[in-house]
């Protein structure tokens, strides 16, 4: 009796969604949600408002879950900004940033209590016309170093080093990242912990835009990885934000006026990028092949039955 093994080898194709999952929504009362900030650990939750030209502050009774959502406090920005979009904190939440589509600037407040919106005060904006006309997203670098603004004129997205972490008045512009080629509306801008990641939201195309970045944080290094399509629960997303590892995602959306939440099996993975596998066939007749996807090894035996045996 003779035995031979035969290997079978079924692989997917990796170019497709990482786990991404629709979890819940939560309705706003405010009229054209635009900018979107949690605190350090998700027990709050801040949402900027073109129609109310406020900030609103929620607590969340349970961590990064938008479900839990109370609202606590507004704060109202109309003596320095009447079209408010972006909205960004530094890390322990004692300045808080708008920018405004009005005054084409980038607005800083302190606030005496971190993450308490009605302790703000303001202190200064910085201009950011001379790069766009229309600014909708805005988000930093870990230590504010950099700041980062995206516009739908411009269709880009506009990099700027800050020589004092996180005091906008020592702001001065980089570089820009055409985002022209994938989307027509690009609104909120955010990224994974080192950079190395870049998500912008396409209100036109209903979309969130995957890049990888070579270099932390250097728009001048980016490429384009996928999009995936919200359309499904809003039709004009805005700001977009994450917990500290990833594995949640929230959009805020203009129709309907809510915030959108979704799990990450992979953080900061919305779109699978591992390669297909590839084979090739020796001269032995043995099959070589080259493996980084999702594979599933199925062994089965065939058998030659000789006569007599």
């Amino acid at each position: 009796m003779k035995k031979k093994l035969t290997l079978l080898l079924l692989f997917a194709n990796c170019s497709a969604f990482a786990g991404v999952t629709f979890v819940d929504g939560f309705s706003l009362t405010e009229e054209y949600p635009y900018g979107l900030a949690f605190n350090n650990d998700g027990s709050k939750m801040f949402v900027a408002g073109f129609g109310d030209d406020d900030v609103k502050e929620y607590t969340l009774s349970t961590v990064f879950d938008v479900s839990t959502a109370s609202l606590v406090d507004s704060f109202d920005v109309s003596s320095q900004e009447n079209g408010l979009r972006g909205l960004a904190f530094n890390n322990d939440g004692t300045k808080m940033f708008i920018l405004g589509a009005g005054g084409d600037d980038v607005n800083e407040y302190t606030l005496s209590t971190g993450f308490d919106v009605s302790t703000s005060s303001f202190v200064d904006s910085f201009s950011i016309s001379g790069q766009e006309k229309s600014p909708v997203g805005l988000t930093f670098n870990d230590d504010g170093t950099k700041m980062f603004i995206t516009g739908h004129l411009g269709l880009d997205v506009n990099e700027y080093t800050l020589s004092t972490g996180f005091d906008v008045s020592t702001a001065s512009f980089v570089d820009s990242f055409s985002v022209s080629s994938q989307m027509t509306l690009p609104r909120g801008i955010n990224f994974n912990n080192d950079g190395t990641k870049m998500f912008i939201t396409g209100a036109q195309d209903d979309e969130v835009n995957e890049y990888t970045l070579s270099t932390g944080f250097d728009v001048s290094t980016a490429s384009f990885v996928g999009s995936f399509d919200i359309s499904s629960q809003g039709t004009k997303p805005h700001a977009i934000s994450f917990n500290n590892d990833g594995t949640k995602m929230f959009i805020v959306d203009e129709d309907p006026d809510d915030v959108n939440e979704y799990t990450l099996t992979t953080g900061f993975e919305l779109i699978n990028t591992a390669p297909t596998l590839s084979s090739s066939t020796p001269a032995d007749g043995a099959t070589g092949v080259a493996v980084d996807a999702n594979i599933v090894l199925t062994f089965s035996e065939a058998v030659d039955v000789e006569s007599g045996n």
